[in-house]
């Protein structure tokens, strides 16, 4: 099967990026042509960390791994422990990763790969707050118009928050930065919690991975086990809505999805509605 998307994951990690990078990389149709770490779930120290444990988990040491921003633009970091662990990848005990870290910037090599690669030939994914992408937009201009496109998880637009009443975790934790990238004119495709909460992990499906047998799926079954458990209990589900894989399934089957071209705002000035997704019409 040929390659159909070049693609740079942006990724704050977080169990269900973590099922989302397994995912990108088995798939025959995506190159992964690097996963830049940002802080969202939680603090950069571990997010980079993290991506380096999924990265050898997978055994694809090849994929390059860079640390980007450690806080958002202009709030303060806010994190999530209380949903994905102390680590962001809570369950599994996986090892401390042997690989490198990449010593440039995650941000200058979105820029530098976007300048390198024909345009139009590179997707951006980004699965967490859209720092990194706002960073890279703001010093370099010139690479919009060579971005594919950018098919991100964030917002909502008649679901309501899942942080507060209004707001998208990934969005609220960097509202003026995901502003800075729907208002960039690159064709953008969302993940909305109204179309990830129909994507529920669920009992059967869990135990498949889990007697699959292999340690890549024995740690899918062990990541869902715990991740899921905060939204179970928050929406009373059999599972949990996995956010970040549809993303990806996107770009492997986009039958499987609908949705139309909508204008998106983002609320950047009150407190009350801070980061709040707000959907127009085309």
């Amino acid at each position: 099967m040929s390659i159909e998307h070049r693609i740079i994951i942006d990724t704050d990690p977080g169990q269900d990026d973590a099922v989302a990078i397994l995912l990108a990389l088995a798939s025959p149709e995506i190159e992964v042509l690097g996963i830049v770490a940002v802080a969202g779930n939680v603090p950069l120290h571990h997010t980079e960390k993290n991506v380096r444990k999924i990265l050898e988990l997978a055994g694809r040491t090849d994929v390059k791994a860079f640390a980007g921003a450690s806080r958002p633009l202009l709030r303060p970091l806010v994190t999530a422990e209380y949903v994905h662990g102390k680590t962001g990848l809570d369950g599994p005990d996986l090892p401390e990763p042997e690989m490198a870290l990449q010593v440039q910037d995650g941000v200058d090599f979105i820029i530098e790969t976007l300048r390198r690669e024909p345009s139009g030939s590179v997707t951006l994914c980004p699965l967490g707050p859209l720092t990194n992408i706002a960073l890279a937009l703001i010093r370099a201009p010139d690479i919009a118009p060579r971005i594919r496109q950018i098919v991100l998880m964030g917002g909502g637009c008649f679901e309501g928050g899942n942080v507060t009443p209004a707001a998208e975790f990934n969005i609220y934790v960097d509202p003026h930065a995901a502003a800075t990238v729907f208002q960039s004119g690159v064709p953008i495709t969302v993940m909305p919690l109204d179309m990830t909460h129909k994507a529920l992990t669920t009992r059967a499906r869990v135990e498949r991975f889990r007697t699959a047998g292999t340690p890549v799926m024995s740690a899918v079954a062990a990541w869902i086990d715990y991740f899921e458990r905060f939204d179970e209990h928050k929406y009373g589900t059999d599972g949990g809505p996995l956010h970040d894989p549809t993303v990806i399934a996107w770009l492997i089957k986009p039958e499987l999805f609908q949705g139309r071209d909508c204008n998106v705002e983002i609320e950047t000035m009150s407190e009350l509605t801070m980061g709040m997704t707000v959907i127009g019409g085309a």
